[in-house]
């Protein structure tokens, strides 16, 4: 089963809360990917994309461009539980 997200805020040091339809909180450091992904570098230079991300229609992934994603089972595996 896919996770779905019922809610995510972007937090300062690049940093995703995100709560999921099964009641799991978790906090995912996207600045991990910023450091290995080199798509992932222009949410550290283009000033305000980290701040807007979006989530699609089917709740699974989040988003800020046509390069630049996060699936909903990634941020629940790798994301540390609060």
């Amino acid at each position: 089963m896919i996770p779905r997200i019922k809610s995510y805020k972007p937090l300062e040091d690049y940093q995703l809360l995100v709560i999921f339809d099964d009641g799991k909180r978790v906090l995912y450091n996207v600045a991990d990917d910023i450091a290995t992904l080199p798509d992932f570098a222009e949410l550290k230079t283009e000033y305000g994309l980290f701040t807007n991300p979006q989530l699609d229609k089917s709740r699974t992934c989040i988003y800020w461009n046509d390069r630049i994603d996060l699936p909903s089972d990634t941020l629940y595996q790798y994301g540390s539980a609060v």
